[in-house]
C-alpha cells in the first residue's frame, strides 16, 4: 500500500470505493470500477483511506476512495466546546473524523439531540468518512 499524498494519483489502473466500515481491512477481495479483482492480504487490520493506492503484484496500482455516507457536521463557536463534546462522542464509543475545526460523525438522532442540548451546531452532509484510528492516528501506523 501507498499512502495518499506518496504517489501521482493519475497513474492508478481502476478505483475502488468503499464505506469507511469496508476500508478497516485485513484481507478481502476487492473489485474495481474497471473490473479488476485482487486481494488485500495485510498483516494486521488496517485502514484505507480515501486516496491510498494498493499495489498490485504486477506493480500497478489501484486507488481507493471514499464512499459518500451521511454524516452530520458538528462546530461550536469555542475550540474548547469542540472539545467537550469530542469527549462525550467518544465516551459513546462513536467513531469521529476531525475536520478542520469541526467533528464528523454518522447520522445518529439519539446523538444528534445529545449534541444540540450540549450547544452544538450540527449540518448534515454527504461525504466520504475517514474516522480516527482507535489510538487517535490517521490509522496507517506511520
Amino acid at each position: 500500500m501507498v499512502t495518499s499524498g506518496q504517489w501521482d494519483k493519475d497513474s492508478a489502473i481502476d478505483r475502488v470505493v468503499l464505506n469507511a466500515g469496508d476500508r478497516q481491512r485485513r484481507r478481502a477481495v476487492l473489485t474495481g470500477e474497471k473490473g479488476t479483482t485482487f486481494l488485500i492480504d495485510f498483516d494486521k487490520p488496517t485502514m484505507l483511506r480515501g486516496g491510498d493506492g494498493l499495489v498490485l503484484d504486477d506493480g500497478s496500482i489501484v486507488l481507493v476512495a471514499g464512499e459518500l455516507e451521511p454524516l452530520v457536521e458538528i462546530s461550536t463557536h469555542a475550540r474548547i466546546d469542540t472539545l467537550r463534546l469530542a469527549w462525550h462522542i467518544g465516551n459513546r464509543h462513536t467513531d469521529l473524523q476531525a475536520v478542520g475545526d469541526a467533528l464528523r460523525i454518522r447520522r445518529d438522532h439519539v446523538l444528534e439531540d445529545m449534541l444540540r442540548g450540549q450547544g452544538a451546531h450540527l449540518k448534515p452532509v454527504d461525504a466520504a468518512f475517514d474516522p480516527l484510528a482507535p489510538d487517535g492516528s490517521d490509522g496507517h501506523g506511520a
